[in-house]
């Protein structure tokens, strides 16, 4: 009788088992999610987009071991409703968040992704992902709008759009580097300090699944780069693209300081790698091109909304590839979410699509039909090889640029909730 009971048992947890098994995979079968943002890189900047007088190696693998996209887009031209886009997988203007918010110190209270759209992270730890985030946010400042609010379990980084790399600022509007939501006094050049806080999150979670949204400020404005860093340009005579040229550098070195972490983890293949900008170059505040590509930041011009975007996910999506067909940023989030097995229906219906029956060949055509872009008065809409484009009306004498961070027009928009 008892060997009949202890059988019983034991069948009953096996079929319990069995159920869990079947609602959601084990989370050693679920891949990492590793998102790389840069800020306000060019199109022609990296290595691997043709271009060679900044090395970026370290970059450049991620496009080596994975599929290269050259008609990558972000859904706006400028920093704060791309973020907004990237995090929620729609299109921004579907909840009001068109514009930056200007400079932080002028910001509305009410600035901030609306807590009526649910982003990636939050789903992702729903489904039993660690989750944390490193670098610039820029979708929030207050209470409720904070990235440990908006589903990631770790932060570290700055609030706003911009930021110092060597040494802090304070802002009336709270935009200094904080560690979960306390402010904290980082020495270390700010680049290397988000790259040494991404390693030490792989590091503290390499034995569950994890997503890490890292977000460099690099290489937006201000120009700043330590001497060491600058010592790698030596015949670069002009000081702002030497300064430049340093910044990409030191970023490409973070990177590669993560790659290494998740290479000594035996994470590599276990890994799902993004790696976009997050709109064009502003060459003439920075020096960072576009080529060969016409416009810049804050222009719905291919200059202003077409990136280096890069997808890596080692035996599981062909190493090598360049892939010409038309993609968004948008579509990270579904894409991340077939990864993770996470199949419960948005709540709103997501404008980005899984890439990952295209890259691994079980889908034909294109991810998209059209794409479409709005930013106040500019517009633009590509369909296949065709695209229209409404430009902006012509800027007066020292208009900065719409939309930019120090300049306006400011977001207009409903309150965030």
């Amino acid at each position: 009788m008892i060997a009949r009971i202890a059988v019983l048992c034991v069948f009953a947890v096996s079929l319990a088992n069995l159920s869990r098994g079947q609602d959601a995979p084990k989370a050693t079968s679920r891949p990492n999610i590793l998102l790389i943002v840069a800020d306000d890189l060019g199109y022609g900047e990296l290595g691997c987009q043709g271009h060679k007088d900044i090395p970026t190696p370290h970059i450049d693998s991620i496009a080596k071991n994975g599929v290269r996209f050259t008609s990558g887009y972000v859904s706006c031209p400028v920093c704060s409703p791309t973020r907004a886009g990237l995090m929620t997988g729609r299109y921004q203007q579907r909840f009001g968040h068109e514009f930056n918010p200007g400079p932080i110190d002028d910001a509305s209270d009410l600035f901030g992704l609306v807590r009526d759209e649910k982003t990636i992270a939050e789903r992702l730890k729903t489904a039993g992902y660690a989750t944390g985030m490193v670098g610039k946010w820029h979708l929030g400042t207050k209470e409720g709008l904070r990235p440990t609010e908006r589903g990631f379990d770790e932060y570290f980084g700055f609030l706003g759009g911009a930021h110092p790399y060597l040494g802090e600022r304070r802002r009336r509007n709270n935009n200094m580097v904080m560690r979960g939501t306390k402010e904290v006094s980082e020495p270390a050049y700010l680049t290397d300090a988000f790259g040494r806080e991404a390693v030490a999150f792989v590091d503290r979670h390499k034995s569950q699944p994890f997503f890490l949204y890292l977000a460099f400020n690099a290489v937006h404005a201000p120009l700043q780069a330590t001497a060491d860093y600058r010592k790698r340009f030596p015949n670069v005579k002009d000081e702002k693209r030497q300064t430049f040229s340093a910044m990409l550098s030191a970023m490409d070195d973070a990177v590669g300081n993560v790659l290494a972490k998740l290479h000594d983890s035996r994470l590599d293949e276990k890994t799902l790698i993004f790696f976009i900008s997050d709109n064009g170059g502003p060459t003439p505040q920075t020096s960072s091109r576009n080529d060969p590509l016409r416009g810049t930041k804050t222009t719905t011009w291919e200059g202003g909304i077409r990136i280096p975007f890069i997808i890596q996910w080692k035996g599981h999506v062909p190493a090598g590839k360049v892939d010409e067909r038309p993609v968004i940023a948008l579509d990270i989030h579904p894409t991340a979410l077939a990864a993770a097995s996470v199949t419960a229906a948005p709540e709103k219906k997501l404008d980005g699509v899984n890439l990952l029956p295209f890259l691994q060949g079980t889908a034909n055509g294109v991810p998209h039909e059209v794409l479409f872009w709005r930013f106040g008065p500019q517009m633009a809409v590509r369909m296949g090889d065709w695209k229209l484009t409404k430009a902006a009306p012509r800027a007066p004498a020292g208009w900065a640029g719409q939309g930019d961070e120090e300049s306006r027009p400011r977001m207009r928009r409903r309150p965030a909730r």
